[in-house]
């Protein structure tokens, strides 16, 4: 079997580095760009909750058209019109061109189109809690904060677990479409890869296994998380 040592040969011995690296940066903006939108989604669900006119019609503005146009046209906008803006604030101030730090420029787009999806996760979580909890601990006297941090947080988990391991998984393939800013991730490697050895079957292939792999831990993770809240829950 010549032609699968020689395979192997190409994508671990020449090309694994590489990929190895192109991976761990993806895996990175992953992580990044999912706690920012989780910070940001838990913001506008509560906006969305107990939030007045302005900021609820403003929240719901924000899912609105994050969710209704491409993520791809999303994350060109943001990214460029981003640029934009940070440059020109920077000329008003008399300073030159500021270039654009492509990493974390990755995790803030990626945070801000995945916000407004764990918005709506975390709404829905949040409204499946009985409301005789919230009401009993408003009945002792409890403030806001205290309610959020130790009932509402929680008892939310059980229900919006699945829902943003999903999220989760759509965002780790997501994190490809940065390459299309130039961000030099998993795909984009891939692609430098297979057009320097014409060898586009095997690479793909091999990037495709690569994100199976991850999606594989990732499914066990999220299913110990799952197990381990489930025992918060009633018994039916």
């Amino acid at each position: 079997m010549d032609w699968i040592q020689q395979a192997v040969q190409t994508v671990i011995g020449d090309w694994g580095g590489a990929l190895m690296k192109g991976a761990l940066v993806t895996m990175q903006i992953s992580f990044g760009a999912f706690a920012i939108g989780l910070v940001i989604g838990l913001t506008v669900a509560l906006i969305k909750m107990t939030g007045n006119g302005p900021l609820r019609a403003l929240a719901n503005g924000y899912t609105t058209v994050c969710r209704a146009v491409p993520e791809l046209l999303l994350i060109l906008l943001l990214y460029y019109a981003g640029s934009d803006l940070i440059n020109a604030i920077a000329g008003l101030f008399g300073h030159g061109p500021v270039e654009v730090n492509g990493f974390m420029a990755a995790v803030v787009v990626l945070g801000i189109v995945q916000g407004a999806y764990a918005a709506e996760i975390i709404r829905g979580a949040v409204q499946a809690i009985p409301h005789g909890h919230i009401e009993a601990a408003k009945a002792f006297g409890c403030r806001r904060g205290f309610i959020v941090r130790r009932i509402i947080l929680p008892e939310m988990m059980p229900y919006a677990l699945a829902g943003l391991s999903n999220l989760w998984l759509v965002l780790i393939k997501d994190s490809a479409l940065i390459s299309v800013v130039g961000y030099n991730e998993l795909l984009f490697t891939t692609k430098q890869a297979a057009g320097s050895t014409r060898e586009y079957l095997l690479f793909y292939l091999s990037v495709a296994a690569i994100y199976l792999a991850v999606t594989l831990l990732s499914n066990a993770v999220f299913g110990r998380f799952e197990r381990n809240f489930s025992r918060w829950m009633p018994a039916n």
